[in-house]
């Protein structure tokens, strides 16, 4: 399993800021990486599910490595908000309550918005605007298709491309994408059709505002498409969501 782009370019800022080079990165970290990125793709393929509980035997298992270093890289996504770890129960994919999730859009819709404008400005070839034009596509088709996993795959590649094409490597370390695919998982089996709709007819304005090289109307259509998401949090209600999450 390949990592993502922005999951590429977090190793590469982590490796440019930190005490040790590139070609020094240790043991340790490889397997951490390994272990984060199998458990965050395994969200968005819905291998994992928010509240599921992570085996240690299964894991080290299928990824061959050590129960330490599992704990280990467990402790990682604990501090990222992934997984929660309990002294007697062991890990759980984490959940988010109403609360947590609305923070979560406060802190991401700035990025997401400065991440766009970013797009808009420096999408200034045809092989950058295929490529947005494509990725938005991808999402639209497999919501048309109900391929739930694919959809959400899709949408974590179309914020990696859009902090691609703007360049500023920074975004990468602080855009809260994984916590994100957490919610994004957690609400994705409880959504009605059209506000699945809603939300993909988002990412095909973003896109189209990026094309036009117009960063204000990229920042607008970011701005509705959050709109669009606390709309349906409204809607589902705060019972759809644990009053005593795991994170």
């Amino acid at each position: 399993m390949s990592a993502s782009p922005l999951t590429k370019a977090k190793k590469k800022a982590r490796a440019a800021s930190g005490s040790k080079p590139i070609g020094e990165i240790s043991v340790a970290d490889s397997v951490t990486d390994r272990v984060s990125d199998a458990i965050t793709s395994g969200i968005r393929a819905g291998t994992f599910v928010p509240g599921q509980h992570l085996p240690e035997s299964a894991i080290t298992l299928r990824l061959g490595i050590s129960r330490g270093s599992l704990r280990e890289a467990l402790r990682h996504l604990a501090a990222a908000g992934i997984v929660t770890l309990n002294r007697f129960r062991g890990a759980y994919i984490s959940t988010l309550d109403l609360r947590s999730t609305l923070d979560l859009l406060e802190t991401l819709e700035p990025l997401a918005r400065l991440a766009a404008r970013l797009a808009a400005e420096h999408c200034d070839s045809s092989q950058k605007r295929r490529r947005i034009k494509a990725v938005a596509e991808t999402i639209e088709l497999a919501g048309r298709n109900h391929s739930r996993a694919e959809y959400l795959e899709r949408r974590r590649i179309f914020y990696d491309t859009l902090v691609e094409i703007g360049g500023n490597t920074e975004l990468a370390r602080v855009m809260p994408l994984s916590r994100t695919d957490l919610f994004r998982a957690q609400i994705e089996r409880i959504q009605t059709e059209r506000q699945r709709d809603r939300h993909a007819v988002g990412y095909s304005r973003i896109a189209a505002a990026v094309i036009a090289q117009d960063p204000a109307a990229a920042d607008r259509a970011v701005q509705r498409h959050f709109a669009s998401t606390r709309q349906t949090l409204k809607e589902l209600g705060p019972g759809s969501f644990p009053s005593h999450p795991r994170r």
